[in-house]
């Protein structure tokens, strides 16, 4: 059964430097959901946005005319070394995910969100190639090292790139049905993860990072 009761608004947040990937993943199988979930593009100031590599996105609304926003999806990417810093951002997150059912990040999203102090107290996970990244920018969350995503509730955090698609998977469940999701794993032709748990790449934790 589902628990939604009416249409959900789901605003993908953009900012220069994103992956393509942490947000075409997740995005792929949310629009797959039907007339009961609609996505907006959001960034600072609306128009194209450029990610880490390839085409321009185009954001349909800025942080001062967004609408009302049900699901928040938030990359990562390189970029986020530089959003960490970005108090406009920073204040969006803060004002906008208490009023969200579900925000959501994919990779070092989870460091944005930690930056604005939205992970206090709770389990998160982040992309294992740039793990100590998210951890340093707080030591008031518990983060979990070997976790492909883990659901705190409201604030859903996912490890890197791919992993976004199996934390989505796991957000339509939960929000529509079990029925549903593997149905759009079938649809999109994706071998989905569903344990939370399993995660192949922690062997590469922190492996990008400069040693020092």
């Amino acid at each position: 059964m589902s628990d939604v009761e009416a249409s959900l608004t789901l605003g993908a947040i953009f900012y220069d430097g994103f992956e393509l990937l942490d947000v075409y993943g997740p995005l792929e199988m949310f629009a797959c959901v039907g007339p009961q979930l609609s996505v907006v593009s959001v960034a600072e100031r609306a128009g194209p946005v450029s990610p880490l590599k390839g085409p321009a996105t185009l954001a349909e609304y800025g942080f001062d005319d967004c609408p009302d926003l049900d699901l928040i999806l938030l990359p990562g990417g390189l970029g986020s070394r530089v959003e960490v810093e970005n108090e406009k951002l920073l204040d969006f997150l803060r004002e906008r995910a208490p009023a969200a059912r579900i925000t959501m990040s994919v990779c070092t999203g989870s460091a944005l969100l930690a930056k604005a102090g939205l992970l206090d107290g709770l389990r998160a996970t982040s992309n294992k190639l740039f793990f100590d990244f998210a951890v340093q920018q707080s030591d008031r969350v518990e983060w979990v090292e070997a976790a492909r995503w883990v659901d705190a509730g409201a604030l859903v955090t996912s490890s890197g790139v791919s992993a976004g698609m199996d934390m989505a998977l796991a957000v339509i469940e939960r929000l529509f049905s079990k029925e549903l999701a593997e149905r759009i794993a079938e649809l999109t032709e994706y071998e989905r993860h569903t344990d939370a748990s399993r995660d192949p790449f922690v062997r590469c934790l922190n492996a990008a990072l400069p040693k020092g």
